[in-house]
């Protein structure tokens, strides 16, 4: 069993950063695809930027590539969303996913597949 605990999320003026937090617990940072998606209103969740644990296989959607960094502490089984140069078109909740699998599987996961999920944490960009 897996848990996943979302922090970081809040209110940011368009062109700010934000940094969210997932802290795993459980059996969630050895051969699991782990990562961010995110459901914006009205709209189907959606990956965001995935990984591997240990390190390999991350993939971004194309809208946050070269804006979002997602990175993990191993020694605090922690991953992180990086956010920079937010738009209002990014307010939505973000959820931790973590789903076990294979490396090279991870860049094909999509939300339907995704075994474990966080409570998500809300992001509202203002322009």
């Amino acid at each position: 069993q897996v848990q996943l605990v979302e922090s970081g999320g809040g209110s940011v003026q368009g062109g700010g950063s934000l940094r969210l937090s997932c802290a795993a617990s459980g059996d969630a940072f050895s051969g699991y695809c782990i990562g961010w998606f995110r459901q914006r209103p009205g709209a189907e969740r959606e990956k965001v930027a995935i990984t591997f644990t240990g390190g390999s296989s991350t993939d971004y959607a194309d809208s946050v590539k070269g804006r979002f960094t997602i990175s993990q502490d191993n020694a605090k089984n922690t991953i992180y969303l990086d956010m920079s140069d937010v738009t209002p078109e990014d307010t939505a909740i973000y959820y931790c996913a973590a789903h076990r699998s294979r490396a090279w599987m991870c860049q094909t996961l999509d939300a339907s597949e995704i075994s474990y999920w966080g409570q998500g944490t809300q992001v509202t960009v203002s322009s």
